[in-house]
């Protein structure tokens, strides 16, 4: 699912549909990081609480990032890399209410932020 969003956000990009292309990057990182909580789930298992249901099901970047257990990794990846820092400070403000807005979205920016180097994506991918 990741990898098929974001590529629907780089032919919207390339088309110049800003909104669209803004909205599938920033979906793509939310698939990547619901790949690393079902990668935290066993097979059989059961649900754990249902608050913990609830943070799942949400579109909240940071809360996934939460959910997925990704905290400390992120906070170390941060600190040891100022490229990966800026990408995921203009990435971690994404939001599902994105495909509502008509203006003012930068997809390059996001886009670069999420695929480039010091990419977000790849580094979510390493840990699915």
């Amino acid at each position: 699912m990741t990898d098929l969003r974001i590529g629907e956000a780089h032919v919207l990009l390339a088309s110049g549909k800003q909104q669209g292309a803004y909205y599938l990057c920033g979906y793509a990182v939310e698939c990547a990081l619901k790949a690393c909580i079902a990668k935290r789930m066993k097979l059989f298992q059961f649900p754990p609480k249902k608050d913990y249901i609830f943070k799942i099901y949400t579109h909240d970047l940071d809360d996934l990032v939460t959910a997925a257990d990704l905290d400390g990794p992120l906070k170390n990846e941060m600190a040891a890399n100022l490229g990966f820092a800026a990408n995921w400070n203009t990435v971690k403000d994404w939001s599902e209410e994105s495909r509502y807005i008509t203006s003012g979205l930068n997809a390059n920016d996001l886009y670069n932020a999420v695929t480039g180097t010091d990419g977000v994506l790849p580094w979510i991918k390493l840990r699915w």
